[in-house]
């Protein structure tokens, strides 16, 4: 049996009433936007169905940003990148309705393979991150590694026969971006454990990489033409494949800035 409240509560006891209510129900949003939301119904005459309506959005909608950006921080990512960001005039070879229809994430859902390849200063890494970024956003788990780490990591926990759980726990994020694969070369036993975690996401969950090797020169990483092979079909198979293409604009910039540096100083 509840009890009956009071209706007649002044303002101030019912915005103190609020307060509490939403500390208890653990509504922050409702609670810090509360009085500014009241005054704005009041001016705009809305229903009281409209302002509970305004109420329950503004919290549904801070929810979902704040679980974006635990997903975003969870999968560790390096720095900050964004699409919006990205320079598609600095980079003709990729093409921005590709990169947009992959923003969408139905590559993510299906468990498809996503290859980045290209040399370095092309984009590759700012594009995997970018499109780790918007998996997080649309509310997938999401995990960022280097190879040589992901591949270090792998050996140390045979080692200490903790292999089986670890490759569980990267078996189990919907994205694995695996950056930098090709800058080194991998022992077989490296590269045996780095396939274990590609099997087992193989046809379940997503893996992106960035490479600054094509497929044909992954022999100088995979030293096994057998292991290889394989490898390459675990990261192509349904998948997409764009090539960042050979010309570095991070460099065509530097040498930008350094020819306007010198314009300054002759016309100085």
């Amino acid at each position: 049996m509840t009890a009956k409240r009071n209706r007649g509560l002044t303002e101030q006891a019912a915005d103190t009433a609020v307060d509490a209510s939403c500390r208890m129900l653990r509504l922050p949003t409702i609670r810090t936007q509360y009085p500014e939301l009241a005054e704005a119904a009041l001016r705009d005459q809305m229903t009281y169905r409209g302002f509970l309506a305004e109420l329950l959005l503004s919290e549904c909608d801070d929810r979902a940003r704040r679980r974006s950006e635990r997903r975003i921080k969870a999968a560790g990512f390096p720095r900050d990148k964004s699409l919006r960001q990205f320079d598609f005039e600095a980079n003709p070879a990729i093409d921005p309705a590709t990169i947009n229809t992959l923003a969408k994430c139905e590559w993510v859902k299906k468990g498809l393979p996503l290859c980045l390849i290209g040399d370095s200063g092309t984009g590759k890494s700012h594009l995997l991150i970018a499109l780790g970024t918007e998996a997080a956003m649309h509310e997938y788990r999401v995990k960022y590694v280097l190879a040589t780490k992901l591949v270090n990591e792998l050996v140390e926990a045979a080692d200490e026969k903790m292999l089986a759980k670890t490759i569980a726990r990267y078996g189990r994020v919907d994205l694995l971006c695996i950056d930098e694969l090709g800058y080194m070369e991998l022992d077989r036993r490296g590269a045996e454990l780095l396939f274990q975690v590609l099997t087992e996401r193989e046809e379940k969950n997503s893996v992106a990489i960035a490479s600054n090797e094509s497929f044909g020169g992954w022999t100088k990483t995979f030293t096994d033409p057998r292991l290889c092979a394989a490898i390459v079909d675990r990261l192509t198979f349904g998948g997409n494949i764009i090539e960042t293409g050979t010309d570095s604009y991070r460099l065509q910039q530097t040498r930008a800035r350094a020819e306007q540096q010198a314009e300054r100083l002759a016309a100085g």
